[in-house]
C-alpha cells in the first residue's frame, strides 16, 4: 500500500455492490429464441443441426424438434427425415421448408 496515493487508498477499501445475473442479461422475451427464429425463417432458408435439436450442453434452450442429434441422424439415414444439404466443405444445413413439411406430416399421423 505504500505505492498508492491517498485517493487510491480511500477507494481500495470501499465495497462495490455486485449486480445480479438478471441485471446483466438481456430483457426476457415471451417466445423462446430458437423457436421464434425457426418460425420466422422462410421455407427456402437453411438451418443447422444445432438449431434444430435439443442439446445437453444447452438444456434451457428450446428446439423445434423434440429429440437429440444422434436420433436426427438415425432418422436421416433411415430415410424418415429430410436429408441435409451440403452448403460448403464443412457446413451442412437442413432446408426449413422440408423440416416444416416433415413436422406437419408427423402431426397429421
Amino acid at each position: 500500500m505504500r505505492f498508492l496515493n491517498k485517493k487510491a487508498q480511500d477507494v481500495s477499501h470501499k465495497i462495490i455492490p455486485l449486480k445480479t445475473p438478471a441485471e446483466y442479461s438481456a430483457p426476457a422475451v415471451n417466445t423462446p429464441i430458437n423457436q421464434s427464429v425457426f418460425d420466422a425463417l422462410p421455407d427456402s432458408a437453411f438451418i443447422r443441426e444445432s438449431q434444430l435439436v435439443q442439446s445437453p450442453k444447452r438444456p434451457g434452450v428450446p428446439a423445434p424438434l423434440p429429440f437429440s442429434a444422434p436420433t436426427l441422424w438415425r432418422k436421416v439415414k433411415a430415410g424418415t427425415f429430410p436429408k441435409p444439404v451440403k452448403l460448403s466443405k464443412r457446413v451442412t444445413g437442413f432446408q426449413v421448408g422440408a423440416v416444416r413439411a416433415w413436422m406437419m406430416a408427423q402431426a397429421a399421423a
